[in-house]
C-alpha cells in the first residue's frame, strides 16, 4: 500500500473527495532515526492501512499539519496511545475533542528535530499551517498550501484548478489565496523554506513532485 519515495519516506495515495472536488489524498510516513515512524496527515483509519503502517515500524508521532487535515487523527490516536498526537495550537479550539500532545510552531520538536525542519506559515489563521523539510532525503511536505493534480475524472476539478493556475502544477489555489489576512506575513514565513535545498515536493493531493522541487516550490510559493 505504502510506496518508498525516498530513504525513510513513504507515502499512501487515498481516495478522497470534498465538495464536490475530487482531490485525492496521501498519508506520509517518515522513519526517525530511532525507527519510530512520524506520520503526516493521516487518512481514513482501518486495519489494512494499520498492518501497512506497523510493518514499516512503530508509531511516535500522529501530525495533523494544518487545521483542515484532523479528521482521522483521533482514530490513530484512539489506536496508537503511545503516540504522540501534534497539531496546531488553533485546533484545540476547533476540535476540543481531539487529544493533542504537541503544539506546533517554529521550532521542531526534539523528537524529530535531527532529521525535520518546520515553519508555521503565519498571516492565515483558517489554515495555520505547517511546513516540513526532510533533510536526509531533501523532501518538503506540503498540505494545501499548493496541490499538484495532473488527472482527475471530475470536469469541476478540472475546471476549478485551470482557474486557479493550478492545473497540472505545483500551485496554490484561488480558495487558498483567498483566506490570506495578511500577506507580507505569509510572505516572510514561506521566505523562510528558501534557505531548504528541496529535491522533491511530498504533496496531500495531486502527484508527488519527484524532481526539481526548488524551483517548482519557488514559482509556487511566488503566487502569495
Amino acid at each position: 500500500m505504502f510506496r518508498q519515495v525516498a530513504d525513510d519516506v513513504h507515502v499512501l495515495a487515498v481516495e478522497f473527495r470534498i465538495g464536490g472536488m475530487d482531490l485525492g489524498g496521501r498519508m506520509t510516513a517518515v522513519r526517525l532515526p530511532d525507527g519510530g515512524l512520524w506520520l503526516h496527515s493521516p487518512v481514513r483509519f482501518s486495519p489494512e492501512v494499520r498492518a501497512a503502517v506497523d510493518a514499516l515500524g512503530p508509531v511516535r508521532f500522529l501530525v495533523a499539519p494544518n487545521l483542515m487535515h484532523h479528521l482521522y487523527v483521533q482514530e490513530w490516536a484512539a489506536a496508537y496511545p503511545d503516540a504522540k498526537v501534534a497539531a496546531p495550537a488553533a485546533l484545540r479550539r476547533k476540535r476540543p475533542d481531539l487529544r493533542i500532545d504537541l503544539e506546533l510552531g517554529d521550532t521542531a520538536e526534539a523528537g524529530w528535530a535531527g532529521v525535520l525542519d518546520q515553519v508555521l506559515v503565519q498571516g492565515m489563521p483558517k489554515v495555520d499551517e505547517l511546513l516540513f523539510f526532510h533533510r536526509p532525503s531533501q523532501t518538503l511536505f506540503v498540505t494545501d498550501l499548493a496541490f499538484n493534480v495532473h488527472r482527475t475524472g471530475s470536469w469541476f476539478t478540472r475546471m476549478y484548478l485551470k482557474l486557479s493556475g493550478a492545473w497540472q502544477r505545483l500551485a496554490p489555489t484561488m480558495l487558498v489565496r483567498s483566506v490570506i489576512k495578511d500577506r507580507e506575513a505569509v510572505r516572510a514565513s514561506l521566505a523562510r523554506t528558501q534557505a531548504w535545498d528541496v529535491e522533491r515536493v511530498v504533496v496531500c493531493h495531486g502527484d508527488v513532485v519527484e524532481q526539481g522541487g526548488r524551483e517548482a516550490v519557488r514559482n509556487a510559493f511566488a503566487r502569495f
